[in-house]
């Protein structure tokens, strides 16, 4: 009976209280911190200019695609082809600022709200890697991708893409409250110390090209 119980605290938590949670926490969230979200726009159109916001197509809960929105880190620098330059040329001192404190992600705030993405879930990642992700792998996108997960906590871009996405599904089979709020403090406590933001060869995390282990 206990066992019972506890699959279907968790099971309730899931369905119904952790949309809430999103939608309670993020607003708060938005309304505090209201004077910073409009800090950084200034200077981010005053240090890398416009737009001031990163827009991309990501995919979320089921595949379903929708626009994720940042922060802008980069400037628009080109090559004399008119190609944009490597992302290591582009990305300023300020930017790199914005990374490490996680700044930049402030906006997907209003993803949560708007119901595309949750405070805790799988990282959304690029539309391009749909196709290369084992059966797996794809059990990812059972969830709302999250503004942090359990994967950023363990390792973030400093471990291997099979050991994200195998967090990532041990994720999605033991999702709870206490889960979800131990997470929360994790988050804070990597913002502060700012570790794990990069992999060792890449300012973020090298892109994945499919995985060597198919299922």
């Amino acid at each position: 009976m206990t066992m019972q119980r506890a699959k279907k605290s968790k099971g309730i938590y899931r369905r119904y209280f952790k949309r809430l949670m999103d939608i309670v926490l993020s607003s708060i969230a938005v309304i505090i911190l209201i004077p910073l979200l409009i800090l950084v726009a200034i200077l981010v159109r005053i240090k890398l200019g416009s737009p001031i916001l990163f827009r991309q197509k990501r995919p979320g809960l089921n595949g379903r695609v929708f626009t994720i929105y940042k922060f802008r880190t980069m400037t628009s620098e080109k090559d004399k082809n008119g190609e944009l330059l490597p992302d290591s040329r582009r990305l300023t001192s300020f930017g790199k600022m914005l990374r490490s404190t996680s700044i930049d992600e402030l906006p997907e705030l209003f993803n949560i709200i708007s119901g595309d993405m949750s405070i805790i879930g799988p990282r959304p990642l690029l539309i391009e890697y749909l196709d290369l992700y084992n059966d797996h792998q794809k059990r990812r996108h059972e969830v709302r991708p999250g503004l942090s997960g359990h994967a950023q906590v363990n390792g973030r871009n400093a471990i291997s893409w099979e050991e994200k996405f195998n967090l990532d599904v041990e994720y999605v089979d033991n999702i709870t409250f206490i889960g979800d709020i131990r997470i929360i403090l994790k988050t804070i406590l990597k913002v502060f110390l700012k570790e794990d933001i990069s992999s060792k060869t890449s300012i973020t995390m090298e892109p994945f090209e499919g995985s060597k282990v198919k299922d």
